[in-house]
């Protein structure tokens, strides 16, 4: 896999660090002056919008000001991205998944913002594995007999997600490379389409995010093979990792974090580092976000930054490899 999108991000990233830290001393008082604004890429009820409202509260209550989610629904979330990356009102924040800070213009050179240039990381907020799911009646007892069922059947068997250029399309290319694996993709516009589709035995397998997979497999209706993670993950520990079937150095996971405008003064990222990164671990929002079928990261925009710089390494590599394109 190249190893130039890693530099390039790390680049980016240190590039930008250095020259916000010119401002580092600068004061915040004032700040903010107005209600802060969180733009969010998908619905009302999206899992990237119930982050947002859950942090809203807390936030203004720490700031002192109202804090507003609105909903700029599109382009997999690269237009609220977009939105972000252009406000220059000091008052504007988004959440926003893993693509729109790491391989949007990747997929897509013509997307009008650079995530790399553009966004500066404010804090991870949780994380999770993705679980490869199939119809409950699936072939193999165990996961080595279900993929070795999956190899066995080649490009007769076909796997859904909700949309090109998603970590679940880019995710289970890579998983086809790793587990020598060869089923069509057939996308959809969101997973609930996908798993119907995997119930009426349309496809046969998916990546799905934890707590969705969950829920159909405690019904009895789709079948959980394995978490995308090294080990069990705390938010559905009853399944096994993809690793204990057999799948090495396949670690893979969505994520949902904050992001400010490049031009939002480096003072004011830090103080909302600090803060979302406390509210989010404080028990009460990490109960909620857990339930919601998130682990809990709140790290630093440092920390945000080292993640984004491995992602886009990581799924980046893929895209090329493949030729995956969202143009």
């Amino acid at each position: 896999m190249p190893t130039r999108p890693l530099r390039r991000a790390t680049l980016v990233l240190a590039l930008a660090a250095l020259c916000d830290s010119a401002f580092a001393q600068a004061p915040t008082a004032g700040w903010p002056s107005k209600p802060l604004k969180i733009i969010v890429g998908f619905p009302g009820g999206s899992s990237p919008d119930l982050v947002a409202r859950t942090l809203a509260e807390p936030l203004a209550l720490a700031l002192g000001q109202p804090v507003v989610v609105e909903n700029k629904v599109g382009a997999g979330g690269n237009i609220a991205a977009q939105a972000v990356a252009s406000a220059t009102d000091g008052h504007t924040i988004g959440v926003m998944i893993n693509g729109n800070m790491t391989i949007a213009r990747i997929l897509n050179p013509k997307v009008a913002y650079d995530p790399l240039k553009d966004l500066a990381p404010i804090s991870l907020i949780g994380t999770a594995p993705l679980a490869l799911t199939a119809p409950a009646q699936a072939p193999g007892a165990t996961a080595q007999e279900f993929l070795a069922a999956a190899r066995a059947s080649g490009d007769r068997w076909s796997y859904g997600t909700p949309g090109v250029g998603t970590v679940a399309h880019i995710g289970m290319e890579l998983l086809k490379t790793k587990a020598r694996l060869q089923p069509v993709h057939v996308p959809y516009p969101g997973n609930p389409q996908v798993i119907n589709a995997l119930m009426s035995g349309q496809i046969q397998l998916a990546l799905l995010p934890p707590a969705m997979a969950a829920a159909q497999a405690r019904a009895g209706k789709l079948r959980v093979i394995g978490l995308t993670s090294s080990n069990r993950s705390t938010l559905v520990p009853e399944f096994p990792s993809l690793a204990e079937g057999g799948v090495k150095d396949f670690h893979l996971e969505i994520w949902n974090a904050a992001a400010a405008p490049r031009s939002m003064p480096a003072p004011v990222v830090a103080r909302l580092s600090g803060l979302l990164s406390e509210i989010a671990r404080s028990p009460e929002v990490r109960a909620k976000l857990f339930a919601q079928g998130w682990q809990v990261a709140g790290t630093s925009a440092e920390g945000l930054a080292n993640r984004i710089a491995a992602d886009t390494q990581l799924l980046g590599g893929v895209i090329r490899s493949v030729g995956i394109t969202a143009e």
